[in-house]
């Protein structure tokens, strides 16, 4: 019995953390804990309570143990060549002959052993990284028909062509028929063809080789031109999109084949086949009024953020202005837009911005000219409930609190000027005027050179009437005349002969003087 005890014991000495938890469970022990615990534990159970059944699960989990290590060839332990032997034990190793690792029965795991949960381990493969193209937002990928793929030129020449030949499945020629036309002769599910660098830093856009044609089946697909250049000596540059290639296609089970004539100018480019569903503007509004509207109290909060007082700032900003009107076409705002990433306020109109990327995709801000991504655009809930509140201005100020008020453009006062009434009249044979009298009757007003031509008023009723101006009188007295001639002469004297003057009468006419 006492050999059985410390039988037992060594035992339990050689289990690992496993066969010590597995023996603690069979009889009901606790099972957590360190190492040393739990072979203390364990120690302490075959000392003072070893029953047949007990030594039986030692015996089993130790067998269990050792049958499997036993199976597994025992390792060599390392011994370092003597540096006199290295050549001889190269020749010897170079001898043996070598299984080739590209047949078709090789067991990978009895070659490299085994790996972790007896997994085999296979040998390291490098992965070339692959092309990334941009994701275009018009464009819904439904299936990748071939990946990017480099073109390679197959000589010295410097126009190359490059064939691919693939056939549709049925379920995409059921979605290219089934779809509905966007113009006649064009469908909502298209093949394109993109065409891009071979950079595999970062995603691709669209940017075609020169003297690119492409041809499909039997006949050529027209590309996008040039944008024609009025500026001299600035190239002109032509609309990189991808290529439909639908209407060309067999939509059945036919194989389709596609040439590529591209010029082989140093810049390595690859292509791309994919099953896409084009959308339209309208669609990707929808879309953005779903998912893409930010909450009024969200706004606010930025407004507030912008506002904020900087304390190491010397200017405090008060208030910040934003226009009602886009500054697209110039109309009032009704789908408030910016991008997530611009730094402003303003915002322009969500649907005149998808209208114009939707002709020629630039998708750059209206406002500060930086890029503004259809994935990054937002509608402000807060420049919404505005616009539906304020419709008499069309520029408000936040406030620093996230306030807002109205600016609107005084009107302009439309007034009569205060000015006495001029009435010409002819003079009768004394020398007076006939006015017009406050009653519809004529009164008369005195002329004279007396009066320096200045206005005289008629008295009727104890009201003054019109105020009168006698035209035909002089206001200049003789005097005066031969002063300023004599003035004239003596500038003349001083100053050498002044120019003519122009006459300011029309010809054929006399002074009334």
């Amino acid at each position: 019995m006492a050999a059985e005890l410390v039988e037992a014991k060594n035992m339990v000495m050689s289990f690992r953390v496993s066969d010590l938890q597995m023996l603690l469970g069979f009889v009901g022990r606790s099972k957590s804990g360190l190492k040393h615990e739990l072979v203390t534990r364990a120690l302490q159970l075959v000392q003072f309570d070893c029953s047949p059944e007990l030594f039986k699960k030692i015996k089993e989990l130790y067998e269990t143990r050792y049958a499997k290590k036993s199976s597994e060839p025992v390792p060599q332990p390392h011994r370092p060549l003597d540096p006199l032997t290295m050549h001889s034990t190269y020749e010897r190793a170079s001898s043996v002959p070598r299984t080739p690792l590209t047949g078709p029965n090789i067991d990978y795991p009895v070659l490299y052993g085994k790996y972790l949960n007896g997994l085999g381990r296979l040998p390291a493969k490098t992965l070339k990284p692959e092309v990334r193209l941009v994701k275009l937002p018009f464009f819904n990928m439904l299936d990748e028909l071939l990946k990017p793929t480099e073109l390679v030129p197959q000589n010295n020449e410097k126009l190359q062509e490059s064939p691919c030949i693939f056939a549709l499945t049925p379920r995409q020629v059921e979605l290219i028929r089934n779809s509905r036309e966007l113009q006649p002769g064009v469908k909502a599910v298209q093949v394109v063809l993109r065409i891009c660098y071979s950079d595999t830093s970062s995603p691709q856009e669209d940017q075609y080789p020169p003297n690119i044609a492409v041809k499909v089946n039997h006949s050529y697909c027209s590309v996008p031109g040039y944008y024609p250049s009025n500026k001299p000596g600035v190239e002109p540059k032509r609309p990189c999109r991808p290529i439909n290639l639908t209407h060309l296609m067999y939509l059945s089970s036919a194989t389709n084949r596609i040439t590529v004539t591209w010029g082989n100018y140093g810049k390595s480019y690859s292509v791309a086949l994919y099953l896409v569903r084009q959308l339209t503007s309208s669609e990707l509004l929808q879309r953005l009024k779903t998912i893409g509207v930010k909450h009024p109290e969200l706004c606010k909060a930025l407004v507030k953020e912008k506002l904020r007082l900087d304390p190491d700032s010397e200017i405090a900003t008060t208030g910040v202005r934003v226009s009602l009107i886009c500054p697209l076409v110039k109309m009032r705002l009704s789908v408030p837009c910016r991008a997530e990433t611009c730094a402003h306020l303003q915002c322009f109109d969500a649907v005149f911005y998808l209208q114009m990327n939707e002709k020629k995709p630039t998708w750059m801000c209206p406002v500060c000219d930086k890029p503004a991504p259809y994935d990054q655009l937002i509608i402000d809930g807060l420049l919404s409930k505005i616009l539906s509140e304020c419709e008499d201005a069309d520029e408000i100020e936040y406030l620093v609190d996230g306030s807002w008020c109205p600016i609107r453009a005084e009107k302009e006062r439309s007034c009569s000027p205060q000015c006495p009434i001029l009435v010409l009249g002819t003079s009768d044979a004394n020398g007076l005027l006939s006015t017009p009298s406050v009653n519809g009757g004529g009164g008369s007003v005195l002329g004279g050179a007396g009066s320096g031509g200045g206005p005289v008023g008629s008295v009727e009723n104890g009201k003054p009437g019109a105020d009168v101006v006698d035209l035909t009188l002089d206001s200049s007295s003789s005097s005066e005349e031969e002063e300023e001639e004599e003035e004239d002469e003596e500038d003349e004297d001083e100053e050498g002969p002044r120019p003519k003057r122009r006459c300011p009468f029309q010809k054929g006419l006399v002074s009334a003087c």
